[in-house]
């Protein structure tokens, strides 16, 4: 059985508080889809609301921690030297506001520069993914090991596909072909609408990889972490200890973690 830290109990403690009311508004989205106006704005609240929770749980405990929320951008702590929270109250809104029941609670400790804890909490699974540096990773009370998959051919990936927004027609462009060289050599490509959540299935041994580019620190900074602590490796697209800080990452088990660069790689100079 794992032993949680005492601050992993605080982030677990947030996570739960705020999904009670999450799975409310859920339940409440569904019943939205029929609707003229759509649930676009019931959304919003619900995003906001999560993370006011989420905040104050977090802020009890630790009052002089700083914060970095994807709704509120960064607030100092009174501490200028003391760790930074990093909050996604809803990783994967757009699942949610279609009713699709795959999204997450994602919260990260950075200390110094260095990702030290971290949380996904799937509430609809009831999952809750939790890592810190040096302890491993676990799932509930199950210790996580990423796949021990070691060709392509036998591996499952995971990524985020561009959209209207996000990215342009060059980035669109690249993607595709990224896309089209993974599909050739795999046994196939999932894109499930929750980068925290596709890295956690990583750590789990679920997925084998995950590639997106331009995600925001909120999106991955726990995930990154999980997959480190469950034996995993992770960088940027040319191999650096950067994804955090651009945005763009690959993540994988140790056996395909070069492949998959060297896929990914290949198809961007492929395109250039």
């Amino acid at each position: 059985m794992a032993t949680r830290s005492a601050l992993i109990n605080v982030m677990h403690k947030a996570a739960t508080a705020a999904s009670r009311s999450m799975l409310r508004d859920f339940g409440e989205v569904e019943n939205l889809q029929v609707s003229r106006k759509g649930p676009a704005d019931f959304v919003s609240r619900a995003d906001t609301n999560a993370e006011r929770v989420i905040k104050s749980e977090l802020q009890k405990a630790r009052p002089d921690w700083g914060f970095v929320m994807e709704e509120s951008g960064h607030s100092d702590g009174a501490d200028p030297d003391a760790p930074v929270w990093i909050v996604d109250p809803l990783d994967g809104t757009t699942n949610f506001l279609h009713g699709i029941p795959h999204f997450a609670i994602s919260i990260a400790v950075i200390d110094k520069s260095k990702i030290t804890a971290a949380l996904v909490f799937d509430p609809v699974r009831h999952e809750y993914f939790f890592a810190e540096a040096g302890q491993g990773a676990f799932v509930n009370d199950r210790r996580l090991r990423v796949s021990g998959r070691r060709h392509m051919a036998d591996s499952l990936f995971a990524t985020g596909i561009p959209f209207l927004g996000h990215g342009d027609a060059a980035s669109h462009a690249r993607f595709g072909k990224e896309l089209q060289k993974v599909m050739a050599v795999s046994a196939g490509v999932r894109r499930f609408g929750s980068a925290a959540l596709d890295l956690a299935y990583v750590a789990a041994g679920r997925y084998d990889g995950f590639w997106e580019r331009g995600l925001k620190s909120w999106d991955i900074a726990a995930g990154i972490l999980l997959v480190r602590e469950a034996g995993g490796f992770v960088s940027d697209f040319a191999s650096r200890d950067r994804a955090l800080d651009s945005g763009d990452i690959v993540a994988a088990n140790p056996s395909i973690h070069a492949e998959l660069l060297k896929c990914l790689n290949f198809a961007s100079a492929d395109g250039a």
